[in-house]
């Protein structure tokens, strides 16, 4: 699409203003707005923004980041092919932007354009990737400062939960649909007032787009029906956590065939694929970092909660790090996939995506070769056993895996160091924020902030 078609199809739909959004190193949603007399200029030239924005943490702390203060500029230029009329804001419409410096190069600290580089390396080696990123959310209603209670307290899976959320869901489904935007499943999940909704698998760009959408529409229809959608890893401590794992696919260039796919190994698996999970399962310390980034992550990635601890793979192993999700009958060559189990919606998608790329293609790139898979939960082995296999426990905190990722060259040559400096220093001084205070602050500012 371009500048003219976007321009025409805001004029249909009755469009006002016109949202130019981007997702910075707090992980968090941003952007400014255009009104529809000035879109076209505006998509030409771009929106101006501050250097220092990309040095702002979650709580609005402006970080110490070097050229990120507030002398400096760059522009945010929207993508046409990704936008979307937005179904729960009145006149509105939306694209998701590249920051672009003045010399119209992509910026060294953009967290798209570092997804951009990272498939141009897949594509290097041969391959594009298909991802999907399955949401779960909580539903609350605030009775009172700080009480949230949720919608329901019904079972996993249960029909009483489907009917407590009955209409706020089907107000979702309905917008994504409006938006485009395909949704795989739904079913209430294990936690009070707890729900998933997967989207489908798109080539890597659009889903991190999509997960973008995911977390403006679910928080924004349920703000409608005067309930609080959370999508942050762990709204409610007594309660399960909510991830949002990353499903992945790696085809040839011609996207005709699932390079993850051999008929003849015993799990379907092709030597790329092998490596890939390799690579992965080697940088995983440091790549949390960027999948489950925020303080309130590190509650969820508990032995034995289903959310993964240990560096472990195995198929349909939920409580490995990496499972191998079994293929559809009939169609095992072109539905085998791979999930991240470590990986939530406070994470800034592009970053999270871009990252397993780099991980993995450094598995494929030195053939990394993986042990045993974990036929078991991992957690149920004994010290001696893990060591054996090569099973490492997860940092606990997420100051441990920021050391992580400050330690692994792949992932911080991957980032560049203009984007890894400044999103290491803002996720310390998150760090520091949050530890410094009790619960019931990280929880507020988890709550409404994913």
């Amino acid at each position: 699409m371009n500048i003219d078609q976007v321009v025409t199809q805001c004029q249909a739909a009755g469009v006002r203003l016109v949202r130019f959004l981007y997702c910075d190193n707090g992980c968090t949603i941003r952007g400014k707005l255009v009104p529809m007399e000035r879109l076209a200029g505006r998509m030409a030239s771009g929106q101006g923004l501050t250097l220092a924005m990309q040095a702002m943490n979650m709580l609005d702390q402006l970080q110490p980041v070097e050229g990120m203060g507030p002398v400096g500029e760059i522009r945010l230029v929207p993508d046409p092919d990704s936008l979307v009329i937005l179904p729960y804001a009145p006149h509105s419409a939306a694209m998701m932007c590249d920051m672009i410096k003045l010399d119209r190069e992509p910026w060294e600290a953009c967290p798209r354009s570092f997804l951009k580089r990272m498939i141009a390396r897949l594509a290097d080696a041969g391959m594009t990737m298909q991802a999907a990123m399955e949401g779960e959310f909580s539903l609350f209603r605030e009775e009172a400062p700080g009480k949230y209670v949720p919608i329901d307290t019904g079972l996993c899976f249960s029909t009483i939960s489907m009917t407590a959320a009955a209409d706020v869901v089907d107000a979702m489904v309905a917008a994504f649909e409006a938006q485009g935007i395909s949704v795989d499943a739904y079913y209430p999940e294990l936690g009070h007032g707890q729900h998933e909704m997967p989207l489908r698998h798109a080539p890597v760009l659009r889903a991190a787009d999509n997960q973008i959408w995911f977390r403006e529409t679910i928080r924004s229809v349920a703000a409608q029906h005067g309930i609080i959608a959370s999508l942050a890893p762990k709204p409610m401590p007594d309660q399960a956590g909510n991830g949002c794992h990353i499903h992945w696919s790696l085809w040839d260039l011609e996207g005709k065939r699932n390079v993850l796919y051999d008929p003849a190994d015993p799990y379907l698996l092709s030597k790329v694929a092998y490596h890939f999970i390799a690579g992965v399962l080697t940088h995983l310390p440091g790549l949390l970092a960027l999948t489950t980034p925020s303080y309130n992550s590190f509650r969820r990635l508990q032995p034995h909660f289903w959310s993964s601890a240990y560096t472990a793979w195995g198929p349909d192993n939920r409580e490995a790090a990496v499972r191998v999700a079994s293929g559809v009958w009939g169609s095992e060559a072109t539905s085998i996939n791979m999930e991240l189990k470590s990986a939530d919606s406070s994470s800034n998608p592009y970053l999270a995506l871009g990252g397993l790329i780099a991980a993995g293609l450094d598995g494929v790139r030195r053939e990394l070769t993986v042990g045993d898979p974990a036929l078991i939960d991992p957690g149920n082995y004994s010290d001696a056993e893990r060591a054996a296999r090569g099973i490492r426990r997860f940092p606990t905190t997420q100051a441990e895996a920021l050391d992580a990722l400050e330690a692994d060259p792949v992932l911080m040559e991957a980032l560049g160091p203009v984007l890894a400096n400044a999103y290491i220093t803002v996720k310390r001084s998150e760090y520091a924020a949050f530890s410094a205070e009790d619960i019931d602050f990280e929880i507020k500012h988890h709550i409404y902030k994913f």
